[in-house]
């Protein structure tokens, strides 16, 4: 028996019909053509061309046989497309240099192939006279090096680098035996002084601290190879901006290339998007039923369905669709998020309608009880996760800070039958029909929709009753949603487009 019910705060705003008939006209269904029948009429193409909904895998097109050669290119384009979409979407992209695993084969033989060169180098340096061959070379190296990190008109500089490190006069020297090569050590660290990023500082300065010939050098490279990362991601930051500006354009030829070479390419996503409309039709209260009897409204309020099923996705059932495969790891993430703020939401609210006046309005509590369950639940999505361990747990946490509470502004401590109740209610929000958990989660998913249905000159939809704790969080997610989906939406128009009009237009194939 759930305690407090009606204490619930009140159900989120419904949109007017006025809200429900504006259209994003910059959604990609925003072209599609206006349609005069009727909201039922839609009904029944959706159901006329939309397949079971037990079907769990899709219908794929007549295969294409292509050559291996082909389908090297096409992957060499599909990785450099991947690539192209992390730097534009991830704003904390960075290259990092490869590293062996510890203790793999290539890790070894990595070490025993430097530990040989070295060692060579060692002994070259060390014969009477020294042979300077290897030494010369790394100096090449080394001088390639920094001429690369030059930008375009340090002309200057790449004279000094040039004059400094001339391999032949170099080499001269050596077979005169006037080679200082400490010397020559000395400019090359001044040198990556001047060109590393305030980072490498440290590390640069601690070259001058190495005497020897052999680690010195060893060191160089060292900081060079970080330098060179350095270098790499701010590029990469540099080039943010203008790649943004052709990464639709180029993701986009990209990915018809593939489905020229695939045709069968699109089939999970068309799946995704009519399993959308199986579930609105099966929800009368959904978008379906909701939206405006425009074509374009439909089209919209369906696709943007679509992105929030991406959030309760079961990825031990069905594929991920293609268009956003990309992105799938970043649409898991906010999934196992979301779960983790909607138990902790729903403990909350359990807690405020058992508990009632005597700790409303508390400063500090809400913060200290949801901090309290966060712990709790941290490990929530890991494999040694026991579920009634940890609500029991919160559960008992919970009644001794709310006893502390009580006592502490002078109000009687929690009878031990209240306590019992406010445990039980606690322990059962584990489960996924919990009543408590359903109405939490369905006022984020409606949180989350109002992200996707607004405008960039809109302000943020209004938070629902019983989700104030987590609104932060929730805003945050949102905003990241709404990013993602935008940019999807703009790269995929066109493939959209046609799979949506498919579902709703009368004898349109299933086929893509």
């Amino acid at each position: 028996v759930i305690v407090g019910l009606s204490k619930m705060p009140k159900e989120p705003h419904q949109p007017s019909k006025e809200e429900n008939e504006k259209v994003d006209d910059k959604g990609p269904e925003g072209s599609a053509s206006q349609s005069d029948s009727s909201e039922e009429m839609l009904r029944k193409r959706i159901r006329k061309n939309t397949p079971s909904p037990h079907r769990r895998t899709p219908q794929s097109s007549p295969p294409k046989f292509v050559s291996v050669e082909e389908m090297m290119e096409t992957a060499k384009g599909v990785t450099k497309m991947a690539l192209a979409h992390e730097i534009v979407v991830n704003g904390s992209f960075q290259v990092k240099a490869p590293e062996p695993a510890e203790g793999s084969l290539e890790k070894r033989v990595k070490e025993i192939m430097h530990k040989v060169f070295w060692d060579s180098l060692e002994s070259q340096l060390n014969d009477d006279p020294p042979v300077y061959d290897h030494a010369i070379k790394l100096v090449g190296e080394i001088k390639e090096t920094l001429l690369s990190f030059l930008m375009p008109g340090q002309t200057r500089l790449q004279g000094q680098i040039e004059e400094a490190l001339d391999l032949s006069l170099i080499q001269q020297q050596a077979e005169n035996g006037a080679l200082d090569i400490g010397k020559v050590a000395q400019f090359i660290i001044s040198t990556m002084g001047a060109f590393c990023a305030p980072c490498r500082d440290e590390d640069v300065r601690k070259l001058q601290d190495i005497a020897d010939v052999v680690p010195l050098f060893r060191a160089i490279f060292a900081v060079l190879d970080k330098m060179k990362i350095d270098m790499a991601n701010f590029a990469v930051s540099s080039l943010r901006p203008h790649l943004l500006q052709q990464s639709v354009e180029y993701e986009r030829n990209k990915f018809q290339e593939f489905l020229d070479k695939q045709p069968n390419a699109l089939d999970f996503t068309q799946k995704w998007l009519q399993d959308t409309a199986d579930t609105m039709l099966r929800e009368p209260a959904g978008g379906a039923s909701g939206a405006s009897s425009s074509n374009p409204q439909l089209l919209l309020s369906l696709h943007n369905q679509a992105y929030l099923q991406l959030l309760c996705w079961d990825q031990s059932v069905d594929t991920f669709p293609e268009t956003v495969l990309m992105d799938r790891a970043r649409f898991q993430e906010l999934q196992l998020e979301l779960e983790r703020l909607t138990r902790v939401a729903s403990v909350l609210l359990i807690v405020y309608n058992c508990a009632g006046e005597a700790i409303s309005g508390l400063p500090g509590l809400v913060d200290s009880l949801k901090g309290t369950i966060s712990v709790l639940l941290a490990d929530m999505h890991t494999p040694s996760f026991r579920a009634d361990e940890a609500f029991a747990a919160v559960g008992e946490k919970l009644c001794l800070e709310l006893g502390a509470c009580l006592s502490q502004h002078g109000f009687s401590p929690f009878h031990p039958n209240r306590q019992s109740a406010l445990k039980g209610q606690i322990t059962a929000v584990k489960s996924q029909d919990n009543p408590i958990r359903k109405l939490i989660d369905s006022r984020i998913q409606a949180y989350l929709l109002g992200f996707l249905e607004s405008s960039p000159h809109k302000s943020n939809p209004a938070l629902p009753g019983g989700l104030a704790p987590i609104g932060k969080e929730l805003e945050e997610i949102g905003v990241r949603l709404s990013h993602l989906v935008n940019f999807n939406k703009l790269v995929y128009a066109p493939f959209y487009q046609k799979l949506l009009q498919d579902i709703l237009q009368p004898g349109g194939s299933s086929d893509t």
